[in-house]
């Protein structure tokens, strides 16, 4: 179901789910901005935080996605760069990221404190944004399938009258998992903090860290039974930007975990 007929006008549902999505994500960072001390419920915060870094990550999803296929953008740059479809996880998250930081920092909010406090609406916002993909039917599902769950698309905008798997349904059960987690995560650290507990939990950034693997390895395991091509060394484009996330997790993770055994040191001594 690509589109919603509402009379003359054609509703896309990818549109729709992400428009959902950021409001999803925006009444939880809300929640998270205030139990953090950021921002109080009424402020403002919230809104810019989700309305910049979206509107500059769906642009950013759309240029990675052209420019995966040089080939097809030298032949029809107008049609490529303007067309409704086609936006990609990875270009989407380095390009919100960057709005997210040069938000926080224009609003001189601590950076890490504010990537924890944006974790948790991120992951979830992706989940129901995959909503969308599985309306629309856009190609983002799976190979063939017997299982019972199995679905096909003959109206999709990729259209399949295979039975396939469908993961956007798999990747928004992970992301409800993954921001719940998150969210936990996230009051442990608090916790530690208000108790005066230095440790990995309660470090700056560490929920941010979590966020960054938990994330890749989602995307990187889907991507097993996705249609997806293979590209670098037998894996898709998005299973390499996946262990590039993975990797920039576990290496703010260390840096977390430095910084909070050198704040019990000085406290020890």
């Amino acid at each position: 179901m690509p589109f919603l007929h509402l009379g003359p006008v054609l509703v896309p549902t990818y549109g729709l789910m992400l428009a959902v999505a950021m409001l999803v994500a925006y009444y939880v960072l809300r929640a998270d901005l205030a139990r953090r001390g950021i921002a109080p419920k009424e402020s403002s915060a919230a809104e810019a935080f989700i309305a910049i870094p979206c509107l500059v990550g769906i642009i950013g999803a759309k240029l990675y996605h052209v420019l995966e296929s040089p080939r097809e953008l030298l032949a029809d740059p107008f049609g490529q760069l303007f067309s409704r479809y086609g936006l990609a996880w990875f270009g989407g998250l380095i390009a919100g990221v960057a709005a997210f930081v040069w938000l926080a920092r224009h609003r001189r909010i601590p950076l890490l404190d504010m990537l924890d406090a944006g974790s948790a609406a991120a992951a979830l916002g992706y989940g129901v944004g995959r909503l969308g993909c599985l309306l629309a039917g856009d190609g983002d599902y799976g190979i063939p399938t017997s299982l019972p769950w199995g679905m096909s698309f003959p109206h999709g905008l990729v259209p399949t009258t295979e039975r396939v798997h469908p993961t956007p349904i798999y990747e928004f059960i992970g992301a409800c998992a993954i921001a719940w987690l998150l969210w936990r995560l996230g009051t442990r650290q608090l916790a530690r903090r208000a108790s005066s507990k230095p440790g990995t939990v309660s470090a700056k950034g560490s929920v941010f860290a979590a966020y960054l693997v938990m994330t890749g390895a989602a995307r990187f395991l889907v991507e097993f039974i996705r249609i997806n091509p293979r590209s670098f060394f037998g894996m898709t484009n998005a299973q390499a930007a996946s262990l590039l996330s993975i990797t920039a997790g576990a290496i703010v993770w260390w840096r977390a975990t430095r910084h909070a055994g050198a704040m019990r040191s000085n406290r020890v001594s």
